[in-house]
């Protein structure tokens, strides 16, 4: 092998699903989720919003079953997955739930990817109680706009948590599949020579 394949083989990828989450993904939430929804869009937008999500992510799986990654190779990071030791039963009870995208990840892992936790509990708990407070609160436009920088900036610190932890973690030779909201920007804090590939889209702030 010479100098250029070895590189070659040497090479880290990450591969970026921006994703939309289903009502199963919001977990305790979920149910103040969809009842905030109806408020906004009524009966007919919430089943309209159901609808294309689902389609979204038909294309999601049809992305993944085109992938030529031998998946021995691969770690699989998750929007929302905490770094516990208890990735699997978190993963496995949401796909039971009926999340789209937990489902996926455990057909990955099952064919042989490695799930890997990806967030900071902590922040996630920060983010919890902040989400709860908004969806409950009555409070005036002034405050919620106060709220909506708490939150980039609460967002920002996630990302910077998981670009470190997929810096840290994904090997030389290593593929990466990451499962991120729309709203999430990882590439400034990646390391360099990580090779950022957007199957089915970019996310919002790219």
């Amino acid at each position: 092998m010479d100098a250029s394949q070895d590189l070659q083989s040497q090479r880290r990828q990450l591969i970026y699903f921006p994703i939309v989450h289903n009502q199963a993904d919001m977990g305790a939430l979920s149910e103040s989720v969809k009842k905030a929804s109806l408020q906004k869009i009524g009966r007919q937008g919430w089943k309209r919003k159901v609808d294309l999500i689902d389609k979204f992510w038909d294309e999601i799986k049809k992305a993944l079953e085109t992938l030529s990654v031998p998946l021995d190779r691969v770690r699989v990071y998750q929007d929302g997955l905490p770094v516990s030791g208890k990735e699997a039963p978190i993963v496995t009870e949401l796909a039971k739930s009926g999340s789209r995208n937990h489902a996926l990840l455990l057909g990955l892992v099952e064919r042989g990817a490695r799930l890997m936790g990806t967030e900071s509990l902590e922040l996630l708990l920060e983010e919890y109680e902040s989400v709860k407070k908004v969806l409950g609160s009555g409070e005036s436009s002034r405050k919620k706009g106060l709220q909506t920088s708490d939150c980039s900036d609460l967002l920002e610190r996630r990302d910077k948590f998981i670009a470190q932890r997929i810096n840290e973690t994904l090997g030389p030779g290593e593929v990466g599949i990451i499962f991120l909201g729309m709203l999430h920007e990882l590439e400034p804090w990646l390391a360099k020579d990580i090779q950022v590939v957007y199957p089915v889209g970019r996310p919002l702030k790219s």
